[in-house]
């Protein structure tokens, strides 16, 4: 269980943590009802910046919100003492909250504990540095009332970009999405930027999600795990930095990296695709048992063409009888319309046939033109293949099978 953060005002918030490490945020509960946006500030080391931000903040949204927001700084136990500097401003600024960590660190997870405190029916987070211009908010709030789930603050989009960064600080940036890119597709792509840690969301699209953030891409989590159907972008120009030192350290490159990898393996079905193996499994014993009941000299005495065509096919429908049954059943539950799961069972005929093709030219090519041992390249022809067959089953055959 993670450990609570000490609370420097008396606004103690709930957590939710499984034992796991995994952190979730609440529905909102219906005290809190006035609350409309909830910010969250994360800080370490910004006793010079937190003053004028907080500042700016509150003027930018007391016109619009009134009272129905709430600004609140996570401080990370700061050397220079930020959350004291912090919690000196509630008497001028009332809707300020202020929350000091102390066994706890990291960006994303401080982020996490801030809107697991907040009361807000918007979520979003801003860097407490200014190099994130407040003003961009109202256009992210617009988006969200327009009925975006989330609203991301973007330099790649017209209008956005960054000041004076170095071209080495650039090709950083773009390499590092790049990676995303090819590791998480179907999440790095839906956005312009997601390195951004500047966005909004609305409190459902996490609700109640198991979040695991790792080092200071919080947006990349809420992308990966969140809820998030409509995604709007609005630009703008990254700042350098007035007071205060930069935070970016390779450490936080390797964190990033073990960050996508955590979000790969879980989007992997891998409790399907264990159980898709071990039906796979029953059908080599199956195919075994048949062949040598038809073709042994003392049983049937068959042709071994013949009895192997046989055995095959009775392999090919044990699997499709258990993976329709066990592997995908929750799925085939869904697909019940007249002749569905005989269309099922004809894809599936022809994944195993292609899966047979496929796993004859590996044996092949690794025994006649790699020189691999006969056997080796056979088990490794077969894990291939299952694993590909189990990729087109869920791509054509039981295609809502994502977990």
């Amino acid at each position: 269980m993670n450990p609570e953060p000490t609370v420097a005002t008396d606004l103690a918030p709930t957590y939710e943590a499984s034992p796991e490490g995994a952190l979730s945020v609440r529905p909102r509960g219906g005290a809190d009802s006035a609350i409309k946006l909830s910010i969250v500030i994360p800080t370490y080391s910004e006793a010079k910046n937190v003053a004028a931000m907080v500042s700016r903040l509150s003027s930018l949204l007391d016109g619009p919100l009134a009272e129905a927001y709430e600004l609140i700084v996570v401080d990370d136990d700061s050397p220079d003492r930020t959350w004291e500097v912090a919690s000196g401003l509630i008497a001028t600024h009332p809707r300020l909250r202020v929350i000091r960590r102390i066994e706890e660190r990291g960006l994303s997870t401080a982020v996490i504990r801030g809107w697991q405190a907040s009361r807000g029916t918007v979520l979003g987070v801003i860097d407490g540095d200014l190099q994130h211009p407040p003003e961009v908010l109202l256009d992210l709030l617009r988006e969200i009332d327009r009925g975006a789930d989330l609203a991301v603050a973007s330099r790649h989009v017209d209008g956005g970009g960054v000041s004076d960064w170095s071209v080495v600080r650039r090709l950083l940036s773009r390499g590092a999405q790049l990676l995303g890119l090819l590791l998480l597709p179907g999440v790095i792509g839906r956005v312009s930027d997601p390195m951004s840690g500047y966005f909004m969301l609305k409190r459902a699209a996490i609700e109640n999600v198991a979040m695991q953030p790792l080092g200071y891409k919080i947006l990349v989590e809420v992308l990966g795990r969140g809820s998030v159907k409509w995604i709007a972008e609005v630009p703008y120009v990254f700042r350098e930095r007035l007071e205060g030192e930069s935070k970016v350290t390779w450490k936080q490159s390797r964190d990033y990296l073990r960050h996508l990898v955590r979000l790969r393996l879980s989007r992997l079905p891998l409790e399907r695709f264990l159980r898709f193996a071990l039906v796979g499994a029953s059908g080599v014993l199956v195919d075994m048992t048949i062949l040598f009941l038809l073709s042994d000299a003392h049983t049937l005495a068959w042709g071994l063409t013949r009895s192997k065509v046989v055995a095959s096919e009775i392999a090919i429908i044990n699997n499709f009888v258990w993976n329709d049954a066990w592997t995908f059943g929750d799925v085939a539950k869904r697909q019940s319309a007249p002749g569905a799961r005989l269309r099922r069972f004809a894809k599936f005929q022809l994944v195993c046939l292609a899966g047979l093709v496929l796993n004859v030219a590996l044996l092949n090519v690794q025994y006649n033109y790699l020189g691999i041992n006969r056997y080796v390249a056979n088990a490794i022809a077969i894990a291939l293949v299952t694993a590909w067959n189990f990729w087109l089953n869920i791509k054509l055959n039981w295609r809502s099978a994502t977990r």
